[in-house]
């Protein structure tokens, strides 16, 4: 059981950046700031793009924190196959805002062994939901304060996602979350 953690851990690797920086970065836009004294706290993810990562993950939270050299703390959680009995998984690592806007942040984990990206596209402006993605559009999340988010907010989201970021979401995933 220890082996297939240890295994389980090493595919979550960044399990919320992706792994891989792209030459167009500058293609894709980004919110025009982010208060992170707003956007730390508890995310829950709504849906995503499969990630090697991420397997069979559900009900997956993030935890942003400040720290004190502006830096963000990053703690993701999960639990495989099933949202209440499933077996957690959990990874920490560090977010580090790349310009003054706060809305690309470069995000490492594993001291530092496994960066990514970790971009805002869409944030409400009561920091109640975030669209993230990546500039090779091979990540995307939706992310909500609540463990479920309306309806229409999600389509409005996934639909910003194609006609304004370039994604594909064919094959995306709505993670299977618990009610409040």
């Amino acid at each position: 059981m220890k082996g297939l953690a240890k295994g389980l851990g090493v595919l979550l690797l960044a399990f919320g950046a992706h792994l891989s920086w792209a030459d167009n970065e500058s293609e894709l836009e980004t919110v025009p700031y982010v208060d992170v004294y707003q956007y730390v706290g508890k995310w829950y993810e709504i849906a995503r793009l499969p990630q090697i990562f991420q397997p069979a993950c559900t009900a997956v939270t993030a935890d942003y924190g400040l720290n004190d050299d502006g830096t963000l703390s990053v703690f993701n959680f999960c639990r495989i196959l099933h949202p209440k009995y499933g077996f957690p998984i959990s990874v920490q690592g560090t977010a580090v805002p790349l310009d003054d806007t706060n809305s690309k942040l470069a995000v490492s984990f594993f001291d530092g062994k496994t960066n990514g990206n970790y971009w805002v596209l869409e944030l409400d402006p009561a920091y109640q939901w975030s669209l993230v993605g990546d500039p090779d559009r091979s990540s995307l999340y939706i992310l909500s304060r609540t463990p479920q988010l309306n309806e229409a907010i999600v389509d409005e989201l996934l639909e910003l996602a194609v006609t304004k970021h370039g994604y594909n979401i064919d094959h995306i995933i709505m993670t299977k979350q618990l009610p409040n």
